[in-house]
């Protein structure tokens, strides 16, 4: 299968770029082909401009996308897997990937009333998280996600969708003891999630 990784974090000195390249081994390890669009590497723009905003909120699919839009519509209409790649910041994707899916996400191609965009075979989450699953806020926070995520905007934009969350990943508040057996547990199962794609 040909996977496209949305991949949003700011530093390779974090669990989740051990994360994206565990399971990049994954993919390579079961011969699928993948391509990669990183958000901060690419110096991704999330800022909706005004001419944008018009766009989408008077839905004219006429008024041109800028390439950078069309360049992300074009690797998810190559791709049969769409795999999203980040952490939890405050409940919320990085900012970077907001703004890539209120820029990307467009009239037309994401929504509408002939979306071009294909129906891919599936959608992956892989978050990282600070915090614990122990913790009931915790686990109430991933349902806000996961209704964000799978249920708005991935919602019938693939034919299954899955939303993996590693946890207790934050250095210090007591993490410390457990990080690196938690690093390495987590690193395999991403490794995993990537060969039995």
């Amino acid at each position: 299968m040909n996977v496209l990784i949305v991949y949003c974090h700011p530093s390779k000195n974090s669990f989740t770029y051990q994360v994206k390249e565990a399971f990049v081994k994954g993919l390579k390890a079961a011969d699928h082909s993948y391509e990669i669009s990183d958000l901060y590497a690419m110096n991704f723009n999330p800022v909706m401009s005004e001419e944008e905003y018009n766009r989408e909120a008077f839905y004219r699919e006429e008024n041109p996308i800028g390439d950078d839009v069309y360049a992300e519509h074009k690797k998810i209409n190559s791709a049969d897997v769409i795999v999203f790649i980040y952490p939890d910041f405050w409940t919320a994707s990085p900012a970077m990937l907001e703004g890539w899916f209120q820029r990307v996400w467009t009239y037309g191609f994401a929504y509408g009333d002939f979306p071009k965009m294909k129906v891919l075979e599936k959608a992956l989450f892989l978050i990282t998280m600070g915090g614990s699953l122990k913790d009931e806020i915790r686990k109430t926070q991933v349902e806000a996600m996961r209704t964000v995520m799978v249920g708005d905007r991935i919602r019938n934009r693939a034919k299954a969708c899955e939303m993996y969350v590693f946890d207790e990943m934050t250095r210090g508040y007591g993490n410390d003891a457990n990080r690196e057996e938690r690093i390495e547990r987590f690193t395999k199962e991403a490794y995993e999630i990537g060969r039995n794609l």
